[in-house]
């Protein structure tokens, strides 16, 4: 059975923030880092999801002209670090409960959170 829509997108979201607050990311820069990890986005799914995260604080957006045009990069705020953070402990806490032979892996993800 394929993964529901909304637990799919709440991973992307949370792929979204890691990743923004690495560096700062842009729309098509996303959608193939994303795919690498398995997650098909359109970017009718993506551009809606970024905006929704700018909206809600968890993301500040900036625009800058590469080769003569316009991109938009996006960024973690501080919300969004908390939100974030609170995620990486719920995903931890999550994987030791639905998957108990990997408590070395939770464990580790949890030093690094």
């Amino acid at each position: 059975m394929p993964l529901s829509r909304d637990l799919f997108l709440g991973f992307v979201r949370m792929h979204i923030l890691y990743h923004a607050g690495e560096e700062p990311v842009y729309g098509v820069w996303l959608i193939e880092e994303l795919a690498r990890h398995g997650y098909a986005l359109s970017p009718g799914t993506l551009y809606p999801m970024l905006h929704s995260l700018e909206d809600e604080g968890m993301l500040r957006r900036e625009r800058r002209v590469v080769k003569g045009k316009v991109r938009k990069y996006y960024t973690l705020t501080e919300d969004g670090r908390i939100a974030l953070d609170e995620g990486r402990k719920r995903a931890v806490e999550l994987l030791r409960e639905i998957s108990p032979g990997s408590l070395r892996v939770a464990d580790e993800a949890w030093d690094k959170a």
